[in-house]
Protein backbone atom coordinates (compact mmCIF):
# COMPACT_ATOMS: atom_id res chain seq x y z
CA UNK A 1 0.00 0.00 0.00
CA UNK A 2 1.41 3.41 -0.94
CA UNK A 3 0.40 6.66 0.65
CA UNK A 4 1.04 10.26 -0.15
CA UNK A 5 2.67 12.32 2.63
CA UNK A 6 0.42 14.10 5.05
CA UNK A 7 1.88 17.46 4.08
CA UNK A 8 0.98 20.25 6.48
CA UNK A 9 -1.99 18.54 8.10
CA UNK A 10 -0.27 17.53 11.34
CA UNK A 11 1.36 20.93 11.76
CA UNK A 12 -1.89 22.68 10.99
CA UNK A 13 -3.97 20.47 13.26
CA UNK A 14 -2.66 22.10 16.42
CA UNK A 15 -3.65 25.52 15.10
CA UNK A 16 -7.11 24.33 14.17
CA UNK A 17 -7.68 22.42 17.38
CA UNK A 18 -8.54 25.57 19.31
CA UNK A 19 -11.20 26.52 16.77
CA UNK A 20 -12.53 22.98 16.82
CA UNK A 21 -12.70 23.05 20.63
CA UNK A 22 -14.64 26.30 20.45
CA UNK A 23 -17.12 24.65 18.11
CA UNK A 24 -17.38 21.59 20.34
CA UNK A 25 -18.12 23.82 23.31
CA UNK A 26 -21.22 25.05 21.53
CA UNK A 27 -22.66 21.55 21.72
CA UNK A 28 -22.40 21.55 25.51
CA UNK A 29 -25.28 22.53 27.70
CA UNK A 30 -24.81 25.34 30.15
CA UNK A 31 -26.14 24.96 33.67
CA UNK A 32 -29.70 26.26 33.85
CA UNK A 33 -30.13 29.44 35.83
CA UNK A 34 -31.77 29.30 39.20
CA UNK A 35 -35.52 29.83 39.26
CA UNK A 36 -36.70 33.38 39.78
CA UNK A 37 -37.66 34.51 43.25
CA UNK A 38 -41.29 35.04 44.16
CA UNK A 39 -41.26 38.74 43.41
CA UNK A 40 -43.39 41.02 41.25
CA UNK A 41 -41.39 40.40 38.06
CA UNK A 42 -41.92 36.68 38.43
CA UNK A 43 -45.70 36.96 38.78
CA UNK A 44 -45.84 39.44 35.88
CA UNK A 45 -43.96 37.01 33.65
CA UNK A 46 -46.20 34.15 34.76
CA UNK A 47 -49.34 36.16 34.08
CA UNK A 48 -48.04 37.16 30.65
CA UNK A 49 -47.25 33.53 29.84
CA UNK A 50 -50.87 32.45 30.30
CA UNK A 51 -52.60 35.57 28.98
CA UNK A 52 -50.50 36.63 26.00
CA UNK A 53 -52.26 36.09 22.65
CA UNK A 54 -55.24 34.48 24.43
CA UNK A 55 -58.32 35.86 22.69
CA UNK A 56 -62.00 34.95 22.40
CA UNK A 57 -61.55 34.48 18.65
CA UNK A 58 -58.81 31.88 19.26
CA UNK A 59 -61.06 30.02 21.69
CA UNK A 60 -63.88 29.95 19.12
CA UNK A 61 -61.47 28.70 16.48
CA UNK A 62 -60.21 25.99 18.85
CA UNK A 63 -63.67 24.72 19.76
CA UNK A 64 -65.19 24.96 16.30
CA UNK A 65 -62.54 24.90 13.59
CA UNK A 66 -59.72 22.84 15.16
CA UNK A 67 -61.98 20.23 16.75
CA UNK A 68 -63.85 19.78 13.47
CA UNK A 69 -60.59 19.62 11.51
CA UNK A 70 -59.17 17.08 13.95
CA UNK A 71 -62.25 14.90 13.58
CA UNK A 72 -62.08 15.01 9.78
CA UNK A 73 -58.32 14.43 9.79
CA UNK A 74 -58.49 11.36 12.03
CA UNK A 75 -61.54 9.96 10.21
CA UNK A 76 -60.48 10.92 6.66
CA UNK A 77 -60.16 7.24 5.76
CA UNK A 78 -63.49 6.33 7.40
CA UNK A 79 -66.66 6.48 5.35
CA UNK A 80 -69.25 8.64 7.22
CA UNK A 81 -71.53 9.47 4.29
CA UNK A 82 -74.18 7.07 5.57
CA UNK A 83 -74.55 8.99 8.84
CA UNK A 84 -75.98 12.18 7.40
CA UNK A 85 -79.52 10.82 7.01
CA UNK A 86 -79.68 9.40 10.56
CA UNK A 87 -81.37 11.23 13.46
CA UNK A 88 -79.01 12.94 15.85
CA UNK A 89 -79.37 10.37 18.66
CA UNK A 90 -78.05 7.72 16.29
CA UNK A 91 -75.67 9.87 14.21
CA UNK A 92 -73.56 11.25 17.07
CA UNK A 93 -72.94 7.96 18.92
CA UNK A 94 -71.89 6.30 15.67
CA UNK A 95 -69.65 9.25 14.82
CA UNK A 96 -68.00 8.97 18.23
CA UNK A 97 -67.47 5.23 17.77
CA UNK A 98 -65.90 5.69 14.34
CA UNK A 99 -63.71 8.47 15.69
CA UNK A 100 -62.60 6.18 18.51
CA UNK A 101 -61.71 3.38 16.08
CA UNK A 102 -59.92 5.77 13.71
CA UNK A 103 -57.71 7.04 16.55
CA UNK A 104 -57.04 3.54 17.88
CA UNK A 105 -56.05 2.36 14.40
CA UNK A 106 -53.17 4.88 14.32
CA UNK A 107 -51.64 3.75 17.63
CA UNK A 108 -49.29 0.88 18.28
CA UNK A 109 -50.77 -2.18 20.08
CA UNK A 110 -50.09 -1.28 23.71
CA UNK A 111 -50.92 2.39 23.26
CA UNK A 112 -54.12 1.24 21.58
CA UNK A 113 -55.00 -0.81 24.66
CA UNK A 114 -54.27 2.12 27.00
CA UNK A 115 -56.27 4.47 24.82
CA UNK A 116 -59.25 2.12 24.78
CA UNK A 117 -59.11 1.60 28.56
CA UNK A 118 -58.91 5.33 29.28
CA UNK A 119 -61.68 6.20 26.80
CA UNK A 120 -64.01 3.55 28.22
CA UNK A 121 -63.24 4.62 31.80
CA UNK A 122 -63.87 8.26 30.91
CA UNK A 123 -67.19 7.38 29.22
CA UNK A 124 -68.36 5.34 32.20
CA UNK A 125 -67.33 8.16 34.55
CA UNK A 126 -69.49 10.63 32.64
CA UNK A 127 -72.47 8.26 32.72
CA UNK A 128 -72.20 7.85 36.52
CA UNK A 129 -71.71 11.59 36.94
CA UNK A 130 -74.83 12.43 34.94
CA UNK A 131 -76.80 9.89 36.95
CA UNK A 132 -75.41 11.49 40.10
CA UNK A 133 -76.52 14.95 38.91
CA UNK A 134 -79.97 13.62 38.04
CA UNK A 135 -80.30 12.08 41.52
CA UNK A 136 -79.76 15.52 43.11
CA UNK A 137 -82.41 17.08 40.95
CA UNK A 138 -82.10 19.38 37.95
CA UNK A 139 -81.76 22.56 40.04
CA UNK A 140 -79.19 21.36 42.57
CA UNK A 141 -75.71 22.94 42.35
CA UNK A 142 -74.12 20.60 44.90
CA UNK A 143 -72.53 18.19 42.35
CA UNK A 144 -70.71 21.11 40.67
CA UNK A 145 -68.55 21.71 43.75
CA UNK A 146 -67.53 18.12 44.39
CA UNK A 147 -63.93 17.00 43.82
CA UNK A 148 -64.94 14.32 41.34
CA UNK A 149 -66.50 16.99 39.12
CA UNK A 150 -63.22 18.86 38.73
CA UNK A 151 -61.31 15.60 38.28
CA UNK A 152 -63.66 14.45 35.52
CA UNK A 153 -63.54 17.85 33.82
CA UNK A 154 -59.73 17.89 33.99
CA UNK A 155 -59.51 14.39 32.50
CA UNK A 156 -61.86 15.37 29.66
CA UNK A 157 -59.98 18.57 28.82
CA UNK A 158 -56.67 16.74 29.03
CA UNK A 159 -57.98 14.06 26.68
CA UNK A 160 -59.15 16.72 24.22
CA UNK A 161 -55.71 18.34 24.35
CA UNK A 162 -54.00 15.01 23.67
CA UNK A 163 -56.25 14.30 20.70
CA UNK A 164 -55.47 17.73 19.21
CA UNK A 165 -51.77 17.13 19.75
CA UNK A 166 -52.10 13.67 18.21
CA UNK A 167 -53.55 15.22 15.10
CA UNK A 168 -50.55 17.58 14.82
CA UNK A 169 -48.15 14.70 15.40
CA UNK A 170 -49.77 12.50 12.78
CA UNK A 171 -49.80 15.38 10.30
CA UNK A 172 -46.09 15.95 10.90
CA UNK A 173 -45.44 12.22 10.64
CA UNK A 174 -47.11 12.20 7.22
CA UNK A 175 -44.83 15.03 6.09
CA UNK A 176 -41.81 13.12 7.43
CA UNK A 177 -42.83 10.00 5.53
CA UNK A 178 -42.89 12.04 2.33
CA UNK A 179 -39.50 13.52 3.23
CA UNK A 180 -38.20 9.99 3.81
CA UNK A 181 -39.34 8.92 0.36
CA UNK A 182 -37.63 11.95 -1.17
CA UNK A 183 -34.42 11.37 0.78
CA UNK A 184 -34.25 7.70 -0.09
CA UNK A 185 -34.89 8.62 -3.71
CA UNK A 186 -31.75 10.78 -3.65
CA UNK A 187 -29.50 7.94 -2.50
CA UNK A 188 -28.24 5.07 -4.72
CA UNK A 189 -29.51 2.02 -2.86
CA UNK A 190 -29.35 -0.18 -5.95
CA UNK A 191 -26.31 -2.51 -5.98
CA UNK A 192 -23.52 -1.34 -8.31
CA UNK A 193 -21.87 -4.05 -10.41
CA UNK A 194 -19.90 -2.77 -13.38
CA UNK A 195 -16.38 -3.13 -14.84
CA UNK A 196 -15.26 -5.46 -12.05
CA UNK A 197 -16.43 -3.19 -9.24
CA UNK A 198 -19.21 -4.18 -6.86
CA UNK A 199 -20.74 -1.79 -4.35
CA UNK A 200 -23.43 -2.63 -1.81
CA UNK A 201 -24.97 -0.09 0.55
CA UNK A 202 -27.43 -0.05 3.43
CA UNK A 203 -28.79 2.77 5.61
CA UNK A 204 -30.97 2.56 8.72
CA UNK A 205 -32.08 5.98 9.99
CA UNK A 206 -32.65 6.37 13.72
CA UNK A 207 -35.69 8.53 12.91
CA UNK A 208 -37.95 8.73 9.88
CA UNK A 209 -35.25 10.72 8.09
CA UNK A 210 -31.57 10.90 8.90
CA UNK A 211 -28.33 12.76 8.37
CA UNK A 212 -26.17 9.96 6.96
CA UNK A 213 -25.06 10.29 3.36
CA UNK A 214 -23.60 7.91 0.81
CA UNK A 215 -23.15 8.20 -2.92
CA UNK A 216 -21.74 6.43 -5.95
CA UNK A 217 -20.87 8.76 -8.84
CA UNK A 218 -19.45 7.85 -12.23
CA UNK A 219 -16.89 10.52 -13.14
CA UNK A 220 -16.19 9.30 -16.65
CA UNK A 221 -14.90 6.23 -18.48
CA UNK A 222 -13.10 4.02 -15.98
CA UNK A 223 -13.41 6.56 -13.14
CA UNK A 224 -15.69 6.18 -10.14
CA UNK A 225 -16.23 8.25 -6.99
CA UNK A 226 -17.75 7.03 -3.73
CA UNK A 227 -18.59 9.00 -0.61
CA UNK A 228 -19.92 8.30 2.87
CA UNK A 229 -20.70 11.18 5.22
CA UNK A 230 -22.37 11.94 8.52
CA UNK A 231 -24.06 15.21 9.48
CA UNK A 232 -23.91 16.07 13.19
CA UNK A 233 -27.38 15.52 14.59
CA UNK A 234 -30.44 13.55 13.53
CA UNK A 235 -33.89 14.09 12.13
CA UNK A 236 -35.09 16.73 9.71
CA UNK A 237 -32.29 19.33 10.29
CA UNK A 238 -29.64 16.69 9.56
CA UNK A 239 -31.60 15.43 6.54
CA UNK A 240 -31.73 18.94 5.05
CA UNK A 241 -27.98 19.34 5.48
CA UNK A 242 -27.46 15.91 3.95
CA UNK A 243 -29.34 17.04 0.85
CA UNK A 244 -27.19 20.19 0.76
CA UNK A 245 -24.05 18.05 1.02
CA UNK A 246 -25.08 15.76 -1.81
CA UNK A 247 -26.15 18.56 -4.14
CA UNK A 248 -23.00 20.59 -3.46
CA UNK A 249 -20.65 17.63 -4.00
CA UNK A 250 -22.29 16.59 -7.25
CA UNK A 251 -22.28 20.19 -8.51
CA UNK A 252 -18.57 20.57 -7.80
CA UNK A 253 -17.80 17.26 -9.50
CA UNK A 254 -19.82 18.34 -12.54
CA UNK A 255 -17.64 21.46 -12.66
CA UNK A 256 -14.56 19.26 -13.11
CA UNK A 257 -13.08 19.43 -9.60
CA UNK A 258 -11.41 16.28 -8.32
CA UNK A 259 -9.57 14.86 -5.32
CA UNK A 260 -8.65 17.08 -2.40
CA UNK A 261 -9.59 20.15 -4.42
CA UNK A 262 -13.26 19.19 -4.55
CA UNK A 263 -13.27 18.49 -0.79
CA UNK A 264 -11.66 21.88 -0.07
CA UNK A 265 -14.24 23.70 -2.20
CA UNK A 266 -17.01 21.69 -0.57
CA UNK A 267 -15.73 22.65 2.88
CA UNK A 268 -15.64 26.35 1.96
CA UNK A 269 -19.21 26.15 0.68
CA UNK A 270 -20.43 24.36 3.81
CA UNK A 271 -18.67 26.81 6.15
CA UNK A 272 -20.59 29.62 4.48
CA UNK A 273 -23.98 27.89 4.41
CA UNK A 274 -24.51 25.65 7.44
CA UNK A 275 -25.13 26.70 11.08
CA UNK A 276 -22.02 27.26 13.17
CA UNK A 277 -23.00 24.47 15.59
CA UNK A 278 -23.04 21.84 12.86
CA UNK A 279 -20.28 19.85 11.20
CA UNK A 280 -20.04 17.06 8.65
CA UNK A 281 -17.59 14.17 8.47
CA UNK A 282 -16.91 12.69 5.04
CA UNK A 283 -14.87 10.04 3.29
CA UNK A 284 -14.52 10.85 -0.39
CA UNK A 285 -12.64 8.45 -2.70
CA UNK A 286 -11.92 8.22 -6.41
CA UNK A 287 -11.21 4.86 -7.98
CA UNK A 288 -9.51 4.02 -11.27
CA UNK A 289 -11.47 0.95 -12.25
CA UNK A 290 -8.80 -0.63 -14.47
CA UNK A 291 -5.81 -0.31 -12.12
CA UNK A 292 -7.55 -0.33 -8.76
CA UNK A 293 -5.79 2.92 -7.81
CA UNK A 294 -7.82 4.48 -4.99
CA UNK A 295 -7.25 8.09 -3.91
CA UNK A 296 -9.20 9.23 -0.87
CA UNK A 297 -9.70 12.07 1.59
CA UNK A 298 -11.00 11.29 5.07
CA UNK A 299 -12.37 14.51 6.59
CA UNK A 300 -12.77 13.55 10.25
CA UNK A 301 -14.80 10.43 9.47
CA UNK A 302 -14.58 6.96 11.00
CA UNK A 303 -11.58 5.18 9.41
CA UNK A 304 -12.89 2.66 6.85
CA UNK A 305 -11.71 -0.95 6.98
CA UNK A 306 -9.53 -2.42 4.22
CA UNK A 307 -10.06 -6.17 3.91
CA UNK A 308 -7.08 -7.69 2.09
CA UNK A 309 -6.51 -11.42 1.59
CA UNK A 310 -4.38 -13.04 4.29
CA UNK A 311 -4.10 -9.86 6.35
CA UNK A 312 -5.98 -8.48 9.34
CA UNK A 313 -8.31 -5.55 8.62
CA UNK A 314 -6.40 -2.29 8.10
CA UNK A 315 -7.75 1.21 8.74
CA UNK A 316 -7.80 4.21 6.38
CA UNK A 317 -7.12 6.97 8.89
CA UNK A 318 -8.39 10.55 8.77
CA UNK A 319 -6.38 12.97 6.65
CA UNK A 320 -8.15 16.22 7.52
CA UNK A 321 -10.62 17.87 9.86
CA UNK A 322 -14.38 17.59 9.57
CA UNK A 323 -16.17 19.82 7.08
CA UNK A 324 -17.95 23.01 8.05
CA UNK A 325 -15.63 23.84 10.97
CA UNK A 326 -13.19 26.30 9.40
CA UNK A 327 -11.95 27.28 5.97
CA UNK A 328 -8.39 27.51 7.32
CA UNK A 329 -7.49 23.83 6.91
CA UNK A 330 -5.62 21.62 4.47
CA UNK A 331 -7.13 18.58 2.78
CA UNK A 332 -4.57 15.92 1.90
CA UNK A 333 -5.26 12.81 -0.13
CA UNK A 334 -3.83 9.35 0.43
CA UNK A 335 -3.61 6.51 -2.06
CA UNK A 336 -3.64 2.73 -2.13
CA UNK A 337 -3.81 0.02 -4.76
CA UNK A 338 -6.96 -2.04 -4.42
CA UNK A 339 -6.14 -5.55 -5.60
CA UNK A 340 -8.71 -7.98 -7.03
CA UNK A 341 -10.63 -9.59 -4.17
CA UNK A 342 -9.97 -6.74 -1.74
CA UNK A 343 -12.70 -4.69 -0.14
CA UNK A 344 -13.13 -1.36 1.54
CA UNK A 345 -15.93 -1.13 4.12
CA UNK A 346 -17.08 2.42 4.92
CA UNK A 347 -19.48 3.15 7.75
CA UNK A 348 -20.82 5.90 10.01
CA UNK A 349 -20.48 6.20 13.78
CA UNK A 350 -24.04 4.99 14.31
CA UNK A 351 -22.56 1.50 13.91
CA UNK A 352 -19.73 1.67 16.42
CA UNK A 353 -21.45 3.98 18.92
CA UNK A 354 -24.65 1.91 19.15
CA UNK A 355 -25.25 1.10 22.82
CA UNK A 356 -27.00 -1.68 24.65
CA UNK A 357 -29.23 -1.23 27.69
CA UNK A 358 -26.11 -0.91 29.85
CA UNK A 359 -24.70 1.96 27.73
CA UNK A 360 -21.93 -0.27 26.35
CA UNK A 361 -20.92 0.68 22.82
CA UNK A 362 -20.59 -1.83 20.00
CA UNK A 363 -17.14 -0.40 19.24
CA UNK A 364 -14.58 -0.43 16.44
CA UNK A 365 -12.82 -3.50 17.79
CA UNK A 366 -15.97 -5.61 17.66
CA UNK A 367 -16.78 -4.36 14.16
CA UNK A 368 -13.26 -5.22 12.95
CA UNK A 369 -13.45 -8.68 14.51
CA UNK A 370 -16.84 -9.34 12.91
CA UNK A 371 -15.59 -8.25 9.47
CA UNK A 372 -12.52 -10.46 9.86
CA UNK A 373 -14.63 -13.48 10.83
CA UNK A 374 -17.13 -12.98 7.97
CA UNK A 375 -14.88 -11.56 5.27
CA UNK A 376 -15.78 -14.30 2.79
CA UNK A 377 -19.46 -13.33 2.77
CA UNK A 378 -20.77 -11.49 -0.32
CA UNK A 379 -20.77 -7.73 0.04
CA UNK A 380 -24.50 -7.35 0.62
CA UNK A 381 -24.61 -10.20 3.12
CA UNK A 382 -21.59 -8.72 4.87
CA UNK A 383 -23.12 -5.31 5.57
CA UNK A 384 -26.57 -6.72 6.32
CA UNK A 385 -24.88 -9.00 8.82
CA UNK A 386 -23.22 -6.03 10.51
CA UNK A 387 -26.60 -4.29 10.93
CA UNK A 388 -28.12 -7.46 12.39
CA UNK A 389 -25.13 -7.87 14.73
CA UNK A 390 -25.40 -4.27 15.97
CA UNK A 391 -29.16 -4.57 16.56
CA UNK A 392 -28.59 -7.79 18.47
CA UNK A 393 -26.01 -5.96 20.59
CA UNK A 394 -28.50 -3.15 21.30
CA UNK A 395 -31.21 -5.58 22.38
CA UNK A 396 -34.25 -3.68 23.62
CA UNK A 397 -32.37 -0.35 23.47
CA UNK A 398 -33.29 1.47 20.27
CA UNK A 399 -30.33 2.78 18.22
CA UNK A 400 -29.93 6.50 18.82
CA UNK A 401 -28.08 7.34 15.61
CA UNK A 402 -28.34 6.62 11.91
CA UNK A 403 -26.43 3.57 10.68
CA UNK A 404 -24.90 3.41 7.19
CA UNK A 405 -22.55 0.91 5.57
CA UNK A 406 -20.94 0.67 2.14
CA UNK A 407 -18.88 -2.25 0.84
CA UNK A 408 -16.65 -1.47 -2.17
CA UNK A 409 -15.11 -4.57 -3.74
CA UNK A 410 -12.80 -5.01 -6.70
CA UNK A 411 -13.51 -8.40 -8.23
CA UNK A 412 -11.33 -7.99 -11.34
CA UNK A 413 -12.23 -8.46 -14.98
Amino acid sequence: MTRTPLGGFEAHASGSRERFDELSARFGRSRPAAGPALREEYWSSLRELFTRDVTHADLSRLLQHEVRETFHFLTREVDTTDLGALPWWRRYPRSVMRFFLAVAYRLNPWRRVLFAASAIALGISWVFYLLHVAAHGPFSLAPLFEGTTFLLLAATLFGLLLVLELRDKLSLKGDLEIARQIQFGLLPFEPYDKDGIRIATVMRPANTVGGDYFDVIELGPGQLAVAVGDVAGKGMPAALLMALLQGSLRTLLSAGLRGEEVVAKLNAHLCANIPSNRLITLVYAELDVASGHLRYVNAGHNPPFLLAAGQPPARLAATAMALGVTTDTDFTAMTLELEPGERVVLYTDGITEAEDAGDREYGDARLGAWLQANRECPGRALIDGVIAEVLEHCGHALPRDDMTLMCLERVGM
